[in-house]
């Protein structure tokens, strides 16, 4: 399976990637922005990609069965950044995977992207951006996997996950990327939406 991770270079999509390679059935395909981010990904098994999210990316796309998309703006960047990469980017990597038959397209989102007006005034453009993005992934005639962990950590993996009911709570980006690696695969999550926190449950056990 060859399997081409968006935001390759982010916390999450790093980590996505280490895993991901692990695996001898996988062949990985990094895409990232700037020449000096190759070795890093090549060391952990990759084939990097170099091409821009906010330009056209779609060469990319050749050869590859699922894609990952684990992309962000960033907490430091202005709205206008979270338009570009949250909304427009994802929206159209959907589209370049419609037109190339992508099998499986699994997009890391957010808790609240469903319910923007419900989140915090401050997250509210990238919950809308994120909830746009998703609305576009459902109305597409791909198998799609819809990720939304809760606020994220940095601790280390905790290889034990939960579905988010409400209030308060963490999810390490360790426990989201190997959620994502055990997932890829599974037609079990084909056109499924799953709100993730740290729990009690095995990751391994989550889907079954």
């Amino acid at each position: 399976m060859n399997i081409l991770v968006l935001g390759a270079n982010g916390q999450i999509g790093k980590q996505t990637v280490a895993l991901l390679a692990k695996n001898t059935n996988f062949n990985v395909v990094a895409m990232i922005r700037k020449e000096e981010q190759r070795a890093a990904l090549e060391q952990l098994g990759a084939k990097v990609i170099i091409a821009d999210l906010e330009d056209d990316f779609s060469s990319a796309y050749s050869g590859i069965d699922t894609v990952i998309f684990s992309a962000g703006s960033g907490g430091h960047t202005g709205p206008e950044k979270t338009i570009a990469i949250d909304q427009n980017a994802a929206i159209r990597a959907v589209e370049y995977a419609e037109q190339h038959d992508i099998s499986h397209f699994i997009m890391v989102s957010s808790v609240g992207a469903d319910q923007p007006e419900n989140g915090p005034d401050s997250l509210k453009g990238y919950l809308i951006a994120k909830g746009n993005a998703d609305k576009a992934l459902q109305q597409s005639q791909l198998n799609y996997t819809i990720v939304r962990p809760v606020l994220l950590t940095n601790e280390p993996a905790t290889a034990h996950i939960s579905e988010y009911t409400t209030g308060p709570t963490t999810i390490t980006r360790a426990d989201v990327a190997l959620f994502l690696s055990t997932i890829v695969d599974n037609t079990k999550t084909y056109k499924q939406i799953y709100t993730i926190q740290n729990g009690d449950t095995p990751i391994d056990h989550f889907i079954k």
